[in-house]
């Protein structure tokens, strides 16, 4: 994918795109390769999207890295990456997958899920 988009979004704005979406879908024409994150104010994208979490999606697409590194890099502790991340994936800008390293179990590596992500915001 190459682009996601995170953005305010008002709820008949959503409604219409989803049926833009859908007729398309209907007349078998192509869909774009984008993905809209969307949220009904700007309070609630900031929930989500904290100077922390910005800083690791930053990082994240400059060099995938396992939770450690990016720890590490981001002088964070790693359960509060493994947090983030965890909450990141689960809105789906990033992508975790697990790396099995030589004779030491396995890694969780996370990259972004876009190779442009567009945070979009008007008040």
């Amino acid at each position: 994918m190459r682009k996601t988009e995170v953005r305010v979004e008002a709820a008949d704005t959503f409604f219409k795109r989803g049926r833009r979406l859908a007729r398309l879908a209907d007349r078998k024409k192509h869909i774009p390769a984008t993905r809209v994150i969307a949220f009904e104010d700007v309070g609630s994208l900031l929930r989500v999207l904290t100077e922390k979490r910005v800083l690791l999606l930053r990082e994240v697409k400059a060099t995938p890295a396992s939770i450690s590194v990016l720890a590490e890099k981001l002088n964070r502790d790693r359960s509060a990456v493994t947090r983030d991340v965890q909450l990141l994936e689960g809105y789906g800008v990033v992508r975790v997958t697990e790396k099995p390293l030589r004779g030491h179990g396995r890694q969780k590596w996370v990259a972004p899920i876009a190779r442009d992500i567009r945070l979009t915001a008007v008040l």
